[in-house]
C-alpha cells in the first residue's frame, strides 16, 4: 500500500505524523511525506522520504513568517485572534457570527496559508505516484482534495482539541436554519471550485473537512463531543533531534518543575527573557528544582537564575517530564500531549485559539490549573504551583490521562485498522 502525509510547515505539525508514517514503513507499505520545502529537513531527520512541493515557504516560527498576516486586513486579523474558539460566551455564535468567521478563515487561513500554494504540486505528485491513502494534519485540506482527485482514502490526524471541527458543525447547524437564499458557505465554495479546477466530477462533501475518519491522539476525556467517525491512537512523542543532557540522568534532589513556552520566536511577545526573571524570582523561595527550557534570545535577556533554578536549551519532554510533578507551559501541543502520556500535572497559560479549550479541560478534569497569559502575575503563578504540589488530587487525576492515553492502540497496532479502512474507502471518490 502507498501512503502519502502531508502537512502544514510548522515542526509541531509534523511531528505527530512521524511514529504514525514509520509505523506503516515498518510494516512494509511505501510512505511518503510532501511538504514545503521548509519542512524538509524536519521530514529527513526522522529516515523518511520527503517530497518538496510548493514555493519556498520557510519553516514557520515567528507570526511575522506567515502568509496569515500579508493576505488580511489588521481588523480581519484581530477578528481572528479574537474569536471566541473556546465557547465561553455560546450566545456569540450566531449565524452572523459564524459567518464572518468562516468569510475570514477560508481565503486567509486554509486557502492562503498552505493550501493554494502547494496543492497543484501536491496533486501533480499525487497522480503521478497514485498513493492509496493520504493522512493529512487538520489545517492541510490539501491532503482531502488530493485524494479525492486520484481516487484515494483520506483521514485527518488531529493532536489537541478539534476547536475547528466544533466551529463548523456550530455553523452547519446555524446554517440550516437560515433561508435557501442565504446558506452561503465559504468552505463549501472553496472547495467545490478547487476540484472543479483539477476536474474532479465528485461534488463537495463534508468529509473533506473532517477526513473519512479522523484519527485522534489526543487522551479520550479530552475530546470535545463531535459525534466524528474517531480511530483513537495513542501519543508516542517525536521531538525531533534528541539529547538527554548529563544532569537529567540523576535523580531529581527534590520536586521538580518544568516550566516550558516552546521553541517559536513569536512567544517573545507574551514571555521573554526579562519576564521569565521574574517568574523565576518568584518561585525561589520553594523547596522545587525548576527546570526552566528557554529558546536562545530569551535565555540571553534573563537577568538572575535563582539557586534553585537551571535554565536550559531544548530538552526532549519525553525524557524531562517523567522526572517532574509540575509543567507549566503556554498550551503547545507537545507539551499537553507529553504531560497526559506521563501523567505530569500542567499550568497552562494560554494564548488564545485552542490552547484556551486545552486550559478550561484541564481544569475541568482536575488535572491542573489554567490562566490566561496575559493576565498571569508572579504572585500568581506562585499560588498555583503551590497548590498543584500539595493537592495530590492534581496527579491523581494525571494519572488517569495517563492510563487513558496507554490504553489507546500504538501507532503499530493502528496499521491494519487503517488498512481495513483503506480498503473499505479507496475509490469512492472517482476523481477526474
Amino acid at each position: 500500500m502507498k501512503v502519502l502525509f502531508t502537512c502544514l510547515t510548522h515542526r509541531t505539525h509534523w511531528y505527530p505524523l512521524a511514529p504514525l508514517a514509520w509505523a506503516f514503513r515498518c510494516a512494509g507499505h511505501e510512505v511518503r511525506v510532501a511538504a514545503e520545502p521548509g519542512l524538509i529537513p524536519a521530514i529527513t531527520d526522522t529516515g523518511l522520504t520527503a517530497v518538496p512541493i510548493g514555493g519556498s515557504q520557510p519553516m514557520i516560527e515567528n507570526p511575522s513568517d506567515l502568509r496569515l498576516m500579508e493576505s488580511i486586513h489588521d481588523d480581519a486579523f484581530t477578528h481572528l485572534r479574537e474569536f471566541d474558539w473556546a465557547a465561553k460566551e455560546p450566545e456569540r455564535w450566531t449565524w452572523e457570527y459564524l459567518l464572518a468567521m468562516a468569510n475570514i478563515v477560508v481565503p486567509a487561513h486554509d486557502a492562503a496559508l498552505t493550501n493554494d500554494a502547494m496543492l497543484d504540486d501536491l496533486v501533480e505528485f499525487a497522480r503521478s505516484w497514485s498513493p492509496d491513502l493520504v493522512i493529512w494534519e487538520t489545517y492541510t485540506l490539501a491532503g482531502s482534495i488530493t485524494a479525492r482527485v486520484v481516487g484515494a482514502a483520506h483521514a485527518r490526524l488531529i493532536a489537541g482539541p478539534d476547536i475547528t471541527m466544533r466551529v463548523r458543525r456550530a455553523f452547519l447547524e446555524r446554517q440550516a436554519a437560515q433561508p435557501a437564499e442565504h446558506r452561503e458557505d465559504p468552505t463549501a465554495e472553496w472547495l467545490s471550485w478547487t476540484l472543479e479546477r483539477f476536474g474532479c466530477r465528485e461534488p463537495f462533501s463534508e468529509d473533506m473537512v473532517t477526513g473519512q475518519w479522523t484519527i485522534d491522539s489526543t487522551a479520550e476525556s479530552t475530546r470535545l463531543d463531535l459525534d466524528l467517525k474517531t480511530v483513537p491512537i495513542r501519543y508516542v512523542p517525536h521531538n525531533g533531534e534528541a539529547v538527554v543532557p548529563h544532569w537529567l540522568r540523576a535523580p531529581a534532589p527534590r520536586p521538580r518543575v518544568c516550566i516550558t513556552f516552546g521553541v517559536s520566536d513569536w512567544i517573545q511577545a507574551f514571555m521573554p527573557g526579562e519576564r521569565v526573571s521574574e517568574l523565576l524570582e518568584a518561585l525561589s523561595d520553594l523547596d522545587v528544582e525548576i527546570i526552566a527550557t528557554l529558546n536562545e534570545e530569551q535565555r540571553e535577556r534573563v537577568t538572575k537564575v535563582p539557586d534553585n533554578a537551571r535554565v536550559v536549551d531544548f530538552v526532549p519532554l519525553n525524557d524531562l517530564l517523567p522526572s517532574c510533578a509540575l509543567v507549566v507551559h503556554h498550551g503547545g501541543i507537545g507539551t499537553k500531549c507529553n504531560a497526559e502520556l506521563h501523567g505530569v500535572p500542567q499550568i497552562i497559560l494560554p494564548f488564545g485559539v485552542d490552547t484556551t479549550v486545552m486550559g478550561q479541560r484541564v481544569e475541568e478534569l482536575g488535572a491542573g490549573l489554567s490562566l490566561p497569559i496575559e493576565e498571569l502575575t508572579t504572585e500568581g503563578l506562585r499560588d498555583m504551583v503551590v497548590r498543584v504540589l500539595e493537592d495530590p488530587s492534581f496527579a491523581e487525576a494525571a494519572g488517569r490521562l495517563r492510563a487513558e492515553t496507554l490504553a489507546e492502540p500504538t501507532p503499530n497496532e493502528l496499521v491494519p485498522v487503517l488498512e481495513r479502512l483503506t480498503a473499505e474507502h479507496r475509490g469512492e471518490s472517482s476523481g477526474p
